[in-house]
């Protein structure tokens, strides 16, 4: 399950955990990238992880691809 939710400068996207030992994920989308942070339960803090769009866009195209390295190149 998901949630969306827009806001005046971003879009946050929350991925509730599946089971109660998994935190919830929430991802914030800016313009220029995202933030994505979960709770750490063993510390209690929020883990945060900043991706740019480029990282994004890479991970978009990962999700379809089979093992291997590979290099995105940007179209004009």
């Amino acid at each position: 399950m998901f949630t969306i939710e827009h806001e005046f400068d971003a879009t946050v996207v929350t991925l509730v955990g599946d089971t109660a030992a998994t935190e919830d994920v929430t991802i914030t989308i800016f313009d220029d990238g995202a933030r994505v942070e979960q709770l750490d339960p063993r510390t209690g803090k929020v883990q945060v992880l900043m991706l740019t769009t480029s990282q994004l866009r890479d991970l978009h195209a990962a999700l379809d691809l089979p093992e291997g390295s590979y290099a995105r190149v940007e179209k004009d």
